[in-house]
């Protein structure tokens, strides 16, 4: 352990699987105490028994206002402060078209994904200012920066929260309080299988699945060969949540394998090939 984190106090939303309980495992590695929340209570405390007298467990839906404020509240109360938000709580990205949209379903992806958001910081927010120090990490997404592999709703939603990261860290910087967005690439968790369908444990449990289908197309899409892992957003986390990035705020770190800086040039050789080919063979026609 080499405690990063080390008498601090952190709160971890979606904290029951994926990303947000390997966030949270590493947190208390590094010395953090830990809330763990999250809608499954079975999950989120088996989680935080597992992590020991260091993690707490408190049922939270972070689109129900009054969930969100008793989680803050049972932060300060639990440990005595609040030094790191992880907003990670989230859904799975549904892909419909615009003619197709319900906007109900709009409506409660917003609320998770942003309007969740919102709400942490709202009740973080007056507990890190008296402090004069604070960490919030907002968990968006590339889908929030570039079009095609998300659903609408949850883009739209990301890309609001990456804004409203922002625009935070702007007015928050004052008073100590740093705010950043992480925005993964194709991470191997349990939601993918969520979203196609399987049981919640099933999908957490057998990774292994999103982690094969995410294998399959990633030579497309990605420079670097590797499939993400939660361990990789949750280091991430860590040294946005830790003093080592005490003069970093209002980014999104981005942790894509390069996705979002590019294909990958075994993908767009052959199409320059293509084009370089097909321009002579077009001038070939015209010259005597």
């Amino acid at each position: 352990m080499t405690g990063l984190l080390e008498g601090k106090v952190a709160v971890v939303t979606g904290g029951t699987s994926g990303i947000g309980a390997r966030t949270a495992e590493l947190f208390v590695t590094e010395g953090a105490r830990v809330v763990i929340t999250g809608r499954r209570r079975d999950k989120g405390e088996q989680v935080a028994q597992a992590l020991g007298a260091a993690a707490s467990f408190i049922r939270t839906d972070v689109s129900v206002e009054t969930d969100v404020r008793a989680m803050i509240e049972h932060a300060v109360e639990k440990f005595g402060r609040l030094d790191c938000l992880v907003n990670n709580a989230g859904t799975g990205s549904r892909h419909i078209e615009i003619a197709n949209i319900d906007l109900e379903e709009f409506d409660a992806a917003i609320g998770v994904h942003l309007r969740g958001v919102l709400a942490g910081m709202k009740y973080a927010v007056p507990v890190m200012a008296a402090q004069g120090s604070g960490s919030i990490i907002n968990v968006a997404s590339i889908n929030g920066v570039r079009a095609g592999l998300g659903g609408h709703y949850y883009s739209a939603a990301k890309a609001a929260a990456i804004h409203l990261t922002r625009c935070a860290a702007v007015e928050l910087g004052e008073k100590g309080i740093r705010v950043n967005s992480v925005s993964p690439g194709p991470i191997a968790t349990g939601i993918f299988g969520k979203g196609a369908g399987l049981e919640h444990d099933e999908a957490d449990e057998r990774v292994e699945y999103a982690e094969a289908a995410i294998a399959a197309v990633l030579p497309r899409w990605q420079p670097l060969p590797f499939v993400g892992t939660a361990d990789d957003i949750a280091r991430a986390a860590l040294f946005l949540a830790s003093d080592a990035s005490r003069l970093i705020t209002g980014h999104n770190l981005v942790v894509d394998g390069g996705i979002t800086a590019g294909w990958p040039v075994s993908v767009a050789r052959s199409d320059i090939a293509l084009f370089r080919a097909t321009l002579q063979a077009s001038r070939s026609q015209r010259v005597p």
